[in-house]
């Protein structure tokens, strides 16, 4: 029997007990999001620099968060090469006194694809820097091997086009990935349902992260318990050995054999 109460997530020498990152960009208000992360049990809340603000009376989200035991990861969201993300990234260890780092590149306004050459220039830059790097990226195998070279914490490989919650289209690369990397593999965009998470941990990933499926949803609330729950379901089918599947039939009784 598995023992789930030992089984933790490690991510930059941390150890995390939820597997369920919180991303912050579409939630209505602070108040709403601080409600989210207590009924989720989440412990890693990703936040863009323009939300977490210090100085901001209104739009800075961080009193929501500063009361709950997480750790935050600032974001470069809205960067469009390397030199930007560096700039950015010391920006927010300046303001928010944390050296953790989601790092995302996407020059292209309408797709919001990550910008692979770029980001693997800034990983190796900000590792240099002392920071420890979640780097969201395709889920191309080559380039997220290249990012465990280059001294990243984890890889935060893209289900589907962030917000689409389509699920996980790129499912056949993030299993060669979950297969070859020695990091963390935190699935990162296109999750839309407790079920794609749960096909996640199923897999062998070993963190998901939800933004857009929890804060459009009718009950957030509801809806980040469900994905806590899918989390804890996908893991601990994937700890105790799938069953492979097959093209024909096996009968799990003898069929005709008593007759005899």
């Amino acid at each position: 029997m598995i023992e789930q109460t030992t089984d933790h997530l490690v991510v930059g020498g941390k150890t995390f007990n939820s597997r369920v990152f919180i991303g912050t960009g579409k939630f209505s208000s602070g108040l709403a999001l601080s409600d989210v992360v207590k009924a989720s049990g989440t412990e890693m809340v990703t936040v863009a620099m323009k939300r977490a603000n210090p100085m901001s009376e209104h739009d800075s989200i961080l009193k929501h968060l500063q009361d709950q035991k997480i750790q935050l990861l600032p974001n470069t969201s809205g960067v469009r090469n390397a030199k930007e993300a560096i700039f950015v990234a010391q920006m927010a260890r300046e303001a928010l006194q944390t050296n953790w780092l989601k790092l995302e590149i996407h020059p292209d306004p309408k797709y919001l694809m990550p910008d692979p050459t770029e980001t693997l220039i800034a990983t190796k830059e900000l590792v240099k820097d002392g920071f420890i790097v979640l780097p969201y990226c395709h889920a191309d195998p080559v380039l997220c091997k290249q990012l465990e070279d280059a001294g990243s914490a984890a890889v935060m490989p893209l289900g589907s086009p962030i917000g689409s919650n389509k699920g996980l289209e790129s499912r056949e690369f993030l299993r060669i990935i979950i297969e070859q990397v020695q990091i963390p593999v935190v699935v990162d965009a296109g999750i839309g349902k407790p079920s794609h998470s749960s096909e996640a941990f199923e897999m062998g990933a070993d963190a998901v992260l939800i933004n857009t499926a929890i804060a459009v949803a009718k009950d957030p609330i509801g809806m980040s318990i469900a994905f806590s729950l899918s989390a804890k379901a996908g893991r601990a089918g994937f700890l105790s050995g799938l069953g492979s599947s097959r093209n024909r039939a096996s009968a799990t009784s003898p069929l005709t054999g008593f007759l005899k």
